[in-house]
């Protein structure tokens, strides 16, 4: 009953997303501090813990494949973890799936699959410019260029390089759809 109870909710979920509804995803939590031209936050996030993994040339599917693997119960405990947004994904190919707080909180079970780790994320300060559409490497590229002028006219240094969050699945309606380009700043 469990299994069918978790295929129905994550079934509606997935409905839901087509339509760019996430309100059912928690969240990190995060305080706009400032907000500068073109739409870009600067955005101050409290400590996090997330299971990440590379995609190893093997493409964005076998990374994200093996993230819900994790948290559909391949897993030390074979507990079933609440499904997050955003999707975070560096230009290196590393997909990040933030744990919801409450796993956090209670100590996440380890991963069984190779090449899936545990990440603690310290508190820090991310610039982050929120878009629409897919997230094709072109618009990728058009957005982290407009994030990079806007905050090199503010004066603000950056540290590494940008990334990308996404907060629907791939088969959302594309205008609907929440995309963000970030990077974190540097500490002042």
């Amino acid at each position: 009953m469990d299994r069918v109870l978790y295929v129905l909710v994550t079934l509606v979920e997935s409905v839901l997303g087509i339509f760019g509804v996430r309100a059912l995803y928690e969240q990190p939590a995060y305080t706009v501090v400032e907000r500068l031209d073109r739409g870009v936050e600067i955005r101050s996030y409290a400590p996090r813990l997330a299971v990440e993994t590379d995609s190893r040339g093997q493409g964005d599917g076998e990374a994200f494949g093996r993230l819900f693997r994790y948290i559909t119960g391949a897993n030390r405990g074979g507990d079933r973890i609440a499904m997050t947004v955003p999707v975070e994904q560096d230009g290196a190919g590393t997909m990040r799936f933030f744990l919801p707080r409450a796993v956090a909180a209670a100590g996440a079970p380890a991963p069984i699959e190779p090449g899936i780790r545990l990440v603690e994320i310290p508190a820090e300060r991310i610039a982050a410019l929120r878009f629409s559409g897919r997230l094709t490497p072109e618009a990728r590229a058009a957005q982290a260029r407009i994030l990079a002028d806007v905050l090199a006219a503010a004066g603000r240094r950056t540290e590494g390089a940008p990334f990308v969050m996404g907060y629907d699945p791939p088969f959302a309606i594309p205008f609907l759809r929440r995309n963000e380009v970030a990077v974190r700043l540097a500490s002042p």
